[in-house]
């Protein structure tokens, strides 16, 4: 997916298109009230690239809470909260990040914190 030139709007309609209308943490409704974001799986400070492929749905609530926590421990304290997080858009979307890794090259310090996370989420 090319996005160097999509703006922030874009980026979330985007998003929004390929994983739906609800927060991968939560589950929340995004439509409504709930403030929509996109989340980096793979955050910024551990090499995560600014890339489609690296972002998913997320609520406004989620994402600042989420932090620096891995997506699989933030799966894990999601589901000890009560909520039904979407395991199989993450799993999903990191496949598609090392596809993308793989295809585009680079993003050596994503690389090993990336397999690590498809490790432990089984992919």
């Amino acid at each position: 997916m090319n996005n160097r030139n999509l703006g922030r709007a874009d980026r979330m309609t985007v998003v929004l298109e390929r994983d739906g209308t609800h927060c991968t943490w939560c589950g929340q409704d995004l439509t409504g009230l709930a403030v929509p974001t996109t989340d980096h799986l793979i955050p910024k400070v551990k090499g995560g690239p600014a890339w489609l492929e690296n972002e998913v749905a997320a609520c406004r609530r989620c994402n600042g809470q989420r932090g620096h926590l891995s997506p699989a421990e933030w799966l894990t304290e999601c589901r000890g909260r009560g909520w039904h997080p979407d395991a199989e858009r993450v799993r999903r979307v990191l496949a598609s990040l090392r596809e993308a890794i793989e295809e585009r090259g680079g993003q050596r310090r994503a690389r090993q914190y990336l397999a690590s996370q498809l490790r432990r989420l089984n992919c």
